[in-house]
């Protein structure tokens, strides 16, 4: 059963079966939490010819919608986006636009987490997005003070990429005997997933942890990326270079690149790769088969 809530900005699909997890899923830039959420989960077939909601009974799905604002990239018109951009297929491109709507988004999606936490336990938890809601949900998944069950993310990209690439450079050399971090900064803070939040965390606004470590980050949480290779919005290099950053961060990632496919979901292939992360990564067993069985097989 599917319902919206607070003023239309929450498109919810309960759970067919008993409530076991969450997945909240973040739309594209000019989409809305129930023209994506219907669409994911009436088209996204597997290889068997199954629905997720078919494969996850126990399944609650979460769509937010993104608050309307001002979109450089289209002549200032008022789009639903969860943050400005200027130029989409260079999101470095006067990059400082970005900002307030990171902030804003991500206090609203944290909310919508600590919600959905209240029903589920972290490690049944999942968000990801597609394209714009990629990107932004891998901000705040860097953001993140603990682990979470699982991350899906689709034609996205990474804001802020130059600054994370150069946060997460490990200055301290972890094997060298001689090496030791200076008084100001122990060898915790020196961790690349410690580095990644701590930067994250000032991108969003959101309040520096006084003791960081390695165990207060997210890093041990699963990750898939997939891109089309045709994608002409966001380009396939994009979602390489956030997968390669996300993985220098030492989080664990499974990328997949998909031939011919444009600025969507690969179907059925990526729906396939998406239900195959769940079963083996975050450890969720499906309903039904996911990959059709051949005659005589």
């Amino acid at each position: 059963m599917a319902s919206l809530t607070a003023h239309e900005r929450l498109y919810v699909v309960e759970p067919r079966g008993p409530h076991s997890h969450t997945l909240i899923l973040l739309h594209g830039l000019g989409s809305n939490g129930e023209k994506f959420g219907t669409e994911l989960l009436d088209t996204g077939l597997t290889s068997s010819g199954h629905k997720l909601t078919d494969l996850l009974p126990g399944a609650r799905f979460v769509f937010p919608t993104s608050k309307r604002r001002r979109s450089t990239a289209f002549g200032r018109s008022m789009l639903t986006q969860w943050f400005d951009i200027a130029r989409l297929t260079d999101p470095l491109y006067r990059k400082e636009r970005q900002l307030d709507g990171l902030a804003e988004s991500a206090r609203e999606i944290l909310d919508i987490m600590a919600t959905e936490l209240q029903k589920v336990q972290p490690q049944n938890l999942i968000i990801g997005g597609l394209s714009q809601g990629c990107a932004m949900s891998l901000a705040v998944l860097l953001s993140l003070e603990h682990p979470i069950g699982g991350y899906i993310g689709m034609s996205g990209f990474l804001t802020y990429q130059d600054e994370l690439e150069d946060a997460v450079q490990d200055n301290v050399d972890s094997d060298d005997p001689f090496t030791r971090p200076s008084e100001s900064q122990d060898a915790t803070v020196q961790a690349s997933p410690v580095k990644a939040q701590v930067l994250e965390r000032d991108l969003l606004s959101l309040p520096a942890l006084e003791c960081p470590s390695q165990e207060k980050t997210a890093c041990r949480t699963p990750v898939f990326l997939g891109h089309g290779m045709a994608d002409k919005k966001v380009p396939w290099v994009l979602g390489e270079a956030a997968a390669r950053l996300v993985r220098n961060a030492r989080y664990q990632v499974e990328w997949k690149c998909y031939k011919d496919q444009g600025h969507w979901y690969k179907i059925p292939d990526e729906i396939d790769d998406i239900c195959n992360f769940i079963v083996s990564r975050v450890g969720w067993e499906v309903a039904r088969p996911i990959a059709r069985v051949e005659e005589g097989a």
